[in-house]
């Protein structure tokens, strides 16, 4: 992907992110979102580095990782507004977003979950001689969850083509790293000889060069690596903690973090045209992403319990 590329990543999350907070303060997305702002590399450079047979799994902060894997903006926003022509036709919301068809297998609010998921994807695929990878991104919260721990235990001992992307934002919702974790976090991938790499989270390109690298170990049959992404959310856990004004990091704190963003850091490596250009178009893709989500139209309430079951052939 190429350097212009990934900034339209990393400013589509950022945008698109940004529109999704406005649209809870409007009431026009219910319930709240899990903002990404600030983690956009991650993401960006995460999915970079696959080819269209590759499966990814998310967390509940999601969306920036949806989008970088391809998901349509205007159905993704639908998605999160509960309207028919979301992605997962409303039912997902913000949290459960999914497009198998691009191998999103789907964002999960249970944190940890998605690791298990992936590890199984990448072995079924294998078991159908395919060369596939996946991707999971889970939190540093996650790290203390025994199926993860599960997880990395199959995925090493069977050489699992999945790759690990822990983004470390320091808090699990508002407890610090340094609170939660004993020892380090890629200590619990190295207790399973799984490799694991501390990067820099905040570049789209470090991000996008470590995981091709772990991506080419995977798919040659090595099994599983484990890559944590120091990064720091802009923002809030939640977007209810702006009305609960919570205060757990101080403002010399949050500006350190803010001075370093991917958006700032990926832009710099473009010319000032370069710049301006990918952003009037992402604009103008949000702006036809916001009209076909607000003009859609609500699932009957009849149709609630439609889609949530799978049919048995």
């Amino acid at each position: 992907m190429s350097t212009v590329d990934l900034y339209r990543t990393v400013r589509l999350i950022r945008r698109f992110e940004e529109r999704a907070i406005e649209f809870v303060r409007s009431g026009e997305i219910v319930g709240g979102i899990h903002p990404y702002v600030g983690q956009e590399a991650i993401a960006a450079g995460a999915c970079a580095a696959l080819t269209s047979d590759d499966v990814i799994t998310s967390t509940h902060r999601g969306h920036g990782h949806v989008l970088a894997r391809g998901a349509d903006p205007g159905r993704l926003l639908a998605e999160l507004m509960g309207r028919e022509t979301g992605l997962n036709r409303g039912r997902g919301g913000s949290m459960h977003a999914a497009d198998f068809s691009l191998g999103i297998l789907g964002a999960n609010a249970i944190v940890g979950a998605a690791g298990s998921i992936a590890t199984g994807a990448a072995w079924a695929h294998r078991r159908q001689g395919r060369d596939t990878v996946a991707v999971t991104f889970f939190g540093d919260g996650a790290m203390n969850e025994g199926m993860l721990l599960e997880a990395f235990n199959l995925a090493a001992l069977w050489r699992i083509p999945v790759i690990f992307v822990c983004e470390n934002n320091g808090y699990a919702t508002t407890m610090p790293v340094g609170s939660a974790v004993a020892g380090s976090i890629t200590g619990r991938a190295r207790a399973f000889g799984i490799p694991a790499f501390t990067i820099d989270g905040q570049d789209p390109e470090t991000v996008l060069k470590a995981t091709t690298a772990a991506v080419t170990r995977a798919r040659s049959g090595k099994g599983p690596m484990f890559l944590e992404c120091l990064t720091y959310r802009f923002d809030a856990h939640h977007t209810f903690e702006h009305r609960a004004r919570l205060d757990y990091r101080s403002p010399d704190e949050v500006a350190a973090g803010v001075s370093r963003d991917p958006v700032v850091i990926q832009g710099a490596r473009l010319s000032e045209h370069e710049r301006a250009e990918v952003d009037d178009e992402v604009e103008a893709v949000l702006d036809a992403a916001t009209e076909f989500a607000l003009g859609s139209a609500h699932p009957d309430p009849a149709d609630a319990l439609k889609y949530l079951y799978a049919v048995m052939p």
